[in-house]
This record gives C-alpha cells, sequence and structure tokens, in this order.
C-alpha cells in the first residue's frame, strides 16, 4: 500500500532549496530539480558503464533510497552533510530509516528491507553506489556552473569551487565515468536537460511551490516505480515504468510547456504538436546520444501514454489490465504508459492541491484540480486503486 505520507514527502523536496546562501537563478534551485538531474545523469553514466556491469533496477532503488534520504535530512550545507556522515553515518543513517519506516514497510517488493540493506551493507550495490555519487557530483557541479560568474566575490566560494572539482574527480572510480567525461555530445545532452530545470509547470497560474518540468518528471518516475511494485511488475516492467515517468516529458526541452487547454483548443493541434516534438528530437536530442540510448528514449516517449510490450522485436499496444494477466514478463519488456499518465496526473493534482493548501486559489488552479479528481474518482489501473491515491488529497 503507498500512504498519503509518502507521497506528501516526496513533494516536499520542492520546498526544499540549494545554494540558497548564493545568488541564484530567480526560481532557485529546488532539491526535487536537483534529484531528478542526478537520475538522468545517473542513467547515461549506467549505459556509458555499459550493460551487463551494473544492475539498472539497483540503480533506480538505489536512486529512490538516497532520495528519501536527503529529504528526511532537509537542507544541510553538503560539507556540513558530509562531515555529518563521516562522523555519525551508521546513526544518522538509523534515523533516517526508523524515520522512514512507517512512510515505506507496507509497499511491496520488500522495499523497506532493501533500503535498510542499502545504508547499512557497505558491500550492497558497490557499483550502483559509484554511479550514483558520480550523477550526484555532475548535478551538483551543473548548478555550480550556473552561480559561480554571479559568486565571484561571495566569501570561500573558490573553497566551494574546489571542493565541488574536487568531489567530481574522485567519482572516477569506474569505466563508465571516464567514457561519458570523454563524450562531449553526451554532455550536452545532460546539460539540454538541465533546461528542463527552468521550465515551470502550470505557467499560466500563480502557485505555491513552483515546480519545474524536471521535478514532475522525477515524481511521475518515483511514482511510477511504486505503483508498478503494487501491481507485481515484472524487473523489467519496474525499470521501464520508472524510466517511461524519468523521460516521458522529454520533447519540452525543445517546445516548452504546451498547456492542455491549448492543445486541446482545436482539433488536430495536438496531432501537429507531436509532429513537431518528433521533428525536433531527431533534430536536437538524436545526434548527441548513442543508438542504444536513443532507441530507448524513442521507446519511452512515443506514445509515452499507451501501454506498450515487443514481440520478435515490434512494439505492440496493449492494455495494463492485458499486462497483467499475459505480458507480465521480462521477455515482452513491458511499459504501462497508462500507470504513467496516471502519475502524471496525480503529480499535476498533487502540484493544485498544495497551491490550494497554501491560500493560493486561482481559477486554473481550482479548474484543474477537480477536473483531474474526476477522471481518477474510484478508478483502478492495471490492479492499482488510483482513485484512493487521489482521495487522500480532497480538500
Amino acid at each position: 500500500m503507498i500512504r498519503k505520507s509518502l507521497i506528501s514527502l516526496i513533494h516536499d523536496a520542492a520546498s526544499i532549496q540549494r545554494w540558497n546562501d548564493h545568488i541564484r537563478p530567480h526560481n532557485g534551485f529546488s532539491e526535487l530539480d536537483k534529484q531528478a538531474h542526478k537520475m538522468v545523469y545517473a542513467y547515461v553514466l549506467g549505459k556509458c558503464e555499459g550493460e551487463g556491469n551494473y544492475d539498472p533496477l539497483l540503480l533506480i532503488e538505489g536512486g529512490v533510497f538516497e532520495f528519501l534520504h536527503r529529504i528526511m535530512l532537509t537542507d544541510i550545507k553538503p560539507p556540513v552533510y558530509h562531515q555529518l556522515m563521516k562522523e555519525k553515518g551508521p546513526q544518522i543513517n538509523k534515523w533516517v530509516l526508523d524515520g522512514l519506516k512507517a512512510k515505506t514497510l507496507d509497499l511491496k517488493g520488500d522495499f523497506y528491507a532493501k533500503m535498510c540493506r542499502y545504508f547499512t551493507d557497505g558491500e550492497y550495490a558497490k557499483k550502483e553506489k559509484e554511479i550514483l555519487r558520480a550523477a550526484h557530483y555532475y548535478a551538483t557541479h551543473w548548478e555550480f556552473e550556473v552561480i559561480y560568474p554571479q559568486n565571484r566575490t561571495t566569501y570561500d566560494i573558490e573553497q566551494v569551487k574546489a571542493g565541488v572539482d574536487k568531489g567530481l574527480s574522485e567519482c572516477n572510480t569506474f569505466d563508465g565515468f571516464s567514457r561519458f567525461a570523454t563524450n562531449p555530445d553526451l554532455q550536452k545532452f545532460l546539460s539540454l536537460m538541465g533546461k528542463l530545470r527552468y521550465q515551470q509547470r502550470w505557467s499560466r497560474a500563480v502557485r505555491m511551490p513552483q515546480t519545474s518540468v524536471m521535478g514532475h518528471m522525477l515524481v511521475v518516475a518515483i511514482m511510477s516505480y511504486f505503483t508498478s511494485l503494487e501491481c507485481g511488475a515484472s524487473r523489467q516492467r519496474l525499470i521501464n515504468n520508472f524510466l517511461g515517468g524519468l523521460f516521458h516529458d522529454i520533447p519540452e526541452v525543445l517546445t516548452r510547456d504546451i498547456v492542455s487547454p491549448v492543445k486541446s483548443s482545436v482539433e488536430g493541434l495536438d496531432g501537429i504538436i507531436k509532429e513537431i516534438e518528433d521533428e525536433q528530437m531527431q533534430k536536437e536530442i538524436r545526434p548527441l546520444v548513442p543508438e542504444n540510448i536513443w532507441q530507448e528514449l524513442e521507446f519511452f516517449i512515443q506514445d509515452e501514454f499507451s501501454s506498450k510490450i515487443c514481440i520478435d522485436g515490434k512494439i505492440l499496444k496493449v492494455s495494463s489490465d492485458e499486462i497483467n494477466q499475459r505480458y507480465n514478463e521480462d521477455k515482452y519488456s513491458p511499459i504501462d504508459g497508462e500507470i504513467i499518465r496516471g502519475c502524471d496526473h496525480l503529480s499535476a493534482y498533487l502540484e493544485a492541491y498544495m497551491s490550494m493548501k497554501y491560500g493560493i486559489n486561482s481559477e486554473q488552479i481550482q479548474q484543474g484540480y477537480h477536473n483531474i479528481f474526476q477522471k481518477y474518482e474510484n478508478r483502478t489501473i492495471a490492479s492499482v486503486d488510483f482513485g484512493q491515491l487521489f482521495d487522500y488529497f480532497r480538500l
């Protein structure tokens, strides 16, 4: 069972601001955005390491574990955080795990037990931890490159720079790190993905807290993973549903967020927008990534809200209920577009809910909140009670 407290905790990351003692972009850098960018880096670094040299599901799970761990410790400055972990790591991990127990113990797939092992067993997921550590420093380095020019006169900025550079250089412990570091096109791809951190959701509405497209993608990915656990998804289905959620809005880095009312205002406009997105992806993204990454990205974002399987190299659309009944095996490489869409709407619903809880009740926010709820009232997808997830946050 996915608890309300866990869903709320995930969204708390949108309110945790990074670099808040430095000059930074007007919309700031949230912990949610940083963690989202980190997972995109982790995906690419894993691909650079090579199939068979790491476990993609462990990488995803480790990323989720570290995300929850970081939220529990809120906005401790990195040097202080690292010093605390160095001197009191086991005690801090125990405190975090105790705090997360009630929120996660009911999740299926032995989620809590795996999370405990991740933070207490140094030999568990060693390669995946190395990749995630490098992803963390790359995402931090990307942020620092943005704020550094405006903070050259800030006290100890050169010391901070030296710390970020040193941390990144010390991550060169696996082959994929050097392969990525010497591939300028992949670095351009990750920098381009970073622009999604500037693109605000609900661009026509005033909201609090503001959330970016990048942060939204991680929320959808994590919720897709949790709901997939609930329906007993196979290993590859878990991987696909997380990554499908993480990458579902990638085209918006090229077209920006075109709000739903605009897409539906003119008959056929949605299809034209899709064609433009496909053209832009082919032109701007494909040249930057190797073919294996491109093929996966294409699989995730083509008809991203349709449930699909692969048979004899052909992609077939099926329902998530059919996947549950007939195709819940790795050999079919199933992906639940319906679950990803449900989690996409749940994320938007929570964004409206939080803003209204803060007392910001614009007409667009209220309409979005009520319209989305009506779509999912008493609705089940792939045996998961989405109606209950939405009902948690009724005002």
